[in-house]
């Protein structure tokens, strides 16, 4: 791993974290905003992810990222198994993907940004897998009525779906715009 890697990549993890949270913190404003936030999540994370795996053009970049991100919630005492598998299975997935169709490739990073992009669903995937903890958790720490919206939200399944599908074009376009930006760092990878 290069030097600079050292440093990129904890700190990238940082900012990752704090996304994560500013994009959880929606929830203040509806039950709708932290449930589905995470379709809009990608537009995000794609900087992020972009960045790292430009530089790391070997395994580990989004499951470090992930795995990193993991850390620092549990020493928060955030999340449960649904998150630590969620993020890990994520991670690899990514991997994967990136292992067989390049490293050194904006296609590699592309693709294997689709699972990635799913990361904040690991994160309030038990919303939908242990609703009674999590409306009990809503009574405790939100405000009153909090539970019951949220409770319609949970038991909203088709939009759900809709939701989970559209995390693919909307992470497929924002991995797409980046290189964009991020121009040295796309010079540092092939154009296929």
């Amino acid at each position: 791993m290069k030097k600079s890697l050292l440093w990129q990549v904890p700190l990238a993890s940082l900012i990752y974290m704090a996304l994560l949270m500013a994009c959880s913190a929606t929830g203040l404003i509806h039950p709708y905003c932290y449930a589905y936030v995470g379709t809009f999540f990608p537009i995000f994370f794609s900087f992020i992810y972009f960045f790292i795996s430009s530089r790391w053009q070997c395994f580990g970049a989004g499951l470090t990222l992930n795995c990193l991100l993991l850390v620092i919630l549990i020493v928060f005492g955030e999340g449960g198994n649904e998150l630590v598998i969620g993020l890990i299975v994520l991670g690899l997935i990514s991997e994967v993907i990136r292992f067989f169709v390049g490293y050194t490739s904006k296609k590699g990073i592309i693709f294997s940004f689709i699972p990635l992009a799913y990361s904040f669903y690991a994160y309030s995937i038990h919303w939908w897998t242990n609703t009674a903890e999590s409306l009990e958790e809503a009574v405790e720490e939100m405000r009153a009525g909090y539970d019951a919206q949220m409770a319609l939200v949970i038991q909203n399944t088709p939009l759900l779906f809709v939701m989970l599908i559209l995390v693919i074009p909307v992470a497929i376009l924002s991995i797409i715009l980046v290189p964009k930006i991020l121009k040295k760092s796309a010079e540092k990878l092939e154009s296929n």
